[in-house]
């Protein structure tokens, strides 16, 4: 492969290059790709209008074709930052106005995309707020197929349009999960629950442990919390952790989650090491049960890349 800059008179945007991931990745076969660090685009989807389209400009690559606000990643910027980024450059979204649900990469080895797929949280109107787009709009799930799409968005709304109906959630057994690591948790029940809480904001969970499609998923969790650890209040974000005091028995009310989530058609993981509540939870209707332990290592790992 090489990499290569714009020609003259081939502007990304009028002014040119404006980081050194403004470049084109040139495959031995010719084809070429845009962003020297990878590039990536947000799919923001809302339930009464549909998904943010982009009717790309005559100048960029694939001009006159649809497709999602997205482009070049900038030298150590992650997908997740630089989808969000291109599409507030682009398209106006605000900030907070979308949360994640799930990723999905193409993985070319020389070079990477990776959709973000957000749900929107608070209705917005695009902006076109640079050069690279004739128009911005909401178009209905339906009718994305009909339009003149981007020969590699083209190729993978298909498989996005299949997973938006997917809704994973995590249901976990705080009991469990809090009483599996030896920290001294007995001393203070309440205050190990609330920092269990804040750690699960945000969980990301690869597609493979969820049994899905995609790549990494931004599931809704459920804690469900016992006894002397009753009282945490839910997260900031209350769709992505909500936090279950049970009234009586710890287990039940585990159960009773699970139940209800199924019942919604979402794809349930429930956590706990107990065997006995895992038939339970399992007969409930869960998809997949994954031990405390599981959970512990999944947040120790997402400890680490923060630090």
């Amino acid at each position: 492969m090489t990499v290569v800059p714009p020609a003259t008179g081939e502007p990304r945007r009028p002014d040119g290059p404006r980081n050194p991931g403004d470049a084109w990745v040139v495959a031995e076969s010719g084809e070429k790709y845009w962003g020297r660090f990878g590039a990536a685009g947000l799919l923001a989807f809302d339930p009464a209008r549909g998904i943010l389209l982009q009717h790309r400009v005559s100048w960029s690559h694939f001009g006159g074709t649809w497709g999602l606000p997205g482009g070049a990643l900038h030298e150590g910027e992650t997908a997740m930052v630089g989808a969000i980024r291109e599409a507030q450059e682009e398209a106006g979204v605000p900030d907070g106005a979308v949360r994640p649900r799930f990723t999905s990469v193409l993985d070319l080895e020389i070079w990477s995309y990776t959709t973000v797929i957000a749900d929107v949280q608070v209705p917005f109107d695009p902006v076109i707020s640079d050069p690279e787009s004739v128009a911005l709009e909401w178009v209905p799930v339906d009718e994305v197929a009909s339009l003149p799409l981007h020969p590699g968005f083209g190729a993978a709304w298909p498989a996005l349009r299949a997973l938006l109906d997917v809704r994973p959630v995590v249901v976990v057994d705080g009991a469990n999960v809090v009483g599996s690591v030896p920290n001294g948790w007995w001393k203070d029940r309440a205050g190990a629950a609330s920092r269990l809480r804040t750690r699960l904001e945000g969980l990301a969970v690869s597609a493979r442990d969820l049994g899905v499609e995609g790549d990494v998923w931004f599931p809704a969790v459920s804690l469900v919390l016992e006894g002397q650890a009753r009282g945490v209040a839910s997260g900031l974000d209350a769709d992505s952790v909500s936090v279950i005091n049970a009234d009586a028995s710890g287990d039940d009310a585990i159960v009773a989650e699970v139940e209800r989530r199924a019942a919604v058609g979402e794809r349930v993981l429930a956590v706990t090491s107990d065997r006995a509540l895992r038939d339970r939870v399992e007969r409930a209707g869960a998809a997949q049960v994954r031990s405390a332990g599981w959970l512990v290592d999944l947040l120790a790992q997402a400890d680490r890349a923060k630090s």
